[in-house]
């Protein structure tokens, strides 16, 4: 199956309503777009892997991600891709044994740290420095929701050093944004 993000896109939105769930989607693709250009991947399949990682959430939060895995096999999605899906969830005790699987679960906690860190500056993405992500990190009160043992434990589990993880995602993430906002989107607005 040819992935398209159309597709990907249009099978979110038939199961994501709220739009800071999708904004996360939206931010774990650009990670995983960027990622897999980074790789030399499939730029299109590893970015609907992000974008298609939590299209159960909103419906099943309790025993996510295991129905968002029948919805990607109903829409013709191959086992690696479900696999990784699944595997993003610790709760499922997937092994997360190729690359897409890994990144995806690099990727998911650290998305969601960027944007919650880009939130709350004045000039938004503008300057965005790694420095201030680790700075943020360090602060357990901000953005607390977020596990910061997962952002650790995956960029080791990946092979990548932190600070480099955290610059690769911070640059996938002001580059995506620059793309969305050319279709209308934003990852914040």
């Amino acid at each position: 199956m040819e992935i398209m993000r159309e597709n990907a896109l249009s099978l979110l939105k038939e199961h994501v309503e709220a739009d800071s769930l999708m904004k996360h989607c939206l931010a774990v693709e650009a990670s995983m777009r960027g990622y897999a250009k980074k790789f030399g991947e499939d730029v299109e399949r590893w970015g609907a892997c992000g974008l298609l990682h939590d299209v159960d959430f909103e419906k099943y939060p309790d025993t996510h991600p295991l129905p968002g895995t029948e919805i990607l096999k109903d829409s013709g999605y191959d086992d690696e891709f479900v696999t990784a899906v699944k595997g993003h969830s610790n709760s499922t005790n997937t092994p997360r044994e190729t690359t897409l699987a890994k990144t995806l679960y690099s990727v998911d906690e650290l998305s969601g740290f960027v944007i919650a860190c880009v939130l709350v500056r004045p000039n938004k993405f503008e300057g965005l420095k790694v420095k201030s992500i680790k700075k943020k990190l360090k602060d357990k009160a901000f953005a607390k929701a977020i596990n910061r043992d997962q952002i650790k434990e995956s960029a080791d589990e990946l092979g990548v050093d932190l600070t480099e993880h955290i610059q690769t995602v911070v640059d996938a993430i002001v580059l995506r944004e620059t793309e969305l906002n050319e279709m209308g989107m934003s990852l914040i607005g």
